[in-house]
């Protein structure tokens, strides 16, 4: 059997909603579930459901933070 990994670098995240995160590459992850979520279209608008509500990418945006670096103690 082969294993195939694969890691991103996230540097987005939602105010409200901490699990959620974005990567370089603009792919949404749940840290919380640890999977991908896949873009929804929905009444016309492209977006992501969110804690079970579709939120629209015009929505998203407004409410994206840059994640701070944790600086290490040792």
């Amino acid at each position: 059997m082969k294993t195939i990994s694969i890691s991103y670098a996230l540097v987005w995240q939602i105010q409200d909603a901490k699990e959620y995160k974005w990567s370089k590459c603009g792919k949404c992850f749940n840290t919380k579930t640890n999977k991908e979520l896949k873009q929804v279209y929905n009444s016309r608008c492209l977006g992501y459901n969110i804690k079970g509500k579709f939120r629209s990418l015009k929505q998203i945006r407004k409410q994206l933070v840059k994640i701070e670096e944790v600086e290490c103690p040792f």
